[in-house]
């Protein structure tokens, strides 16, 4: 897919206590739970027929749409979401990293950190190019995070629902 080697998309890693690796067919009920904290902390909420297309999608090979869950303590506590697209700016692929959610209590403790840095690892082996994401500007725990880690380039997003 856009000539990236997708078998990079099914590695694993261990940063530290917290082991990330590529959602499977069984995690649905946790995927669940932290999609739905991720939907809460926005404020927003979709219908279950969204959870069964979006989790359907990161299940099927065909699809530039790829999950990963970070566990510690044997728990899945967060989870990150990356949709693979074509540039008209470079050659190689880019990735939209679309959603990071950290449960609560796991906040502060390097796992968003260990998920970005899992994103970066498997594009890169794939041979893409680029990761970039966006958050709200009120969301300023994460945006110190996002500050040492990647390069904000000072876009603004404009956004026409149809």
């Amino acid at each position: 897919m856009f000539g990236l080697d997708a078998t990079a998309f099914a590695k694993a890693s261990t940063k530290g206590a917290v082991r990330i690796r590529p959602l499977t067919s069984a995690d649905r009920s946790q995927w669940d739970e932290l999609w739905k904290g991720y939907l809460d902390f926005y404020e927003t909420a979709l219908p279950k027929a969204q959870y069964d297309l979006t989790f359907q999608r990161f299940l099927d090979p065909a699809e530039p749409m790829y999950a990963y869950l970070a566990e510690h303590g044997g728990k899945a506590q967060g989870l990150v979401h990356i949709i693979l697209h074509r540039s008209g700016w470079m050659d190689a692929a880019s990735c939209y990293l679309q959603d990071l959610f950290v449960e609560p209590g796991e906040r502060g403790t390097g796992m968003g950190r260990a998920l970005i840095e899992h994103v970066y690892e498997v594009v890169k082996a794939a041979g893409g190019k680029r990761v970039h994401w966006l958050t709200h500007e009120t969301n300023a725990t994460a945006r110190k995070l996002y500050d040492r880690i990647a390069k904000n380039e000072g876009f603004i997003q404009y956004v026409k629902a149809l």
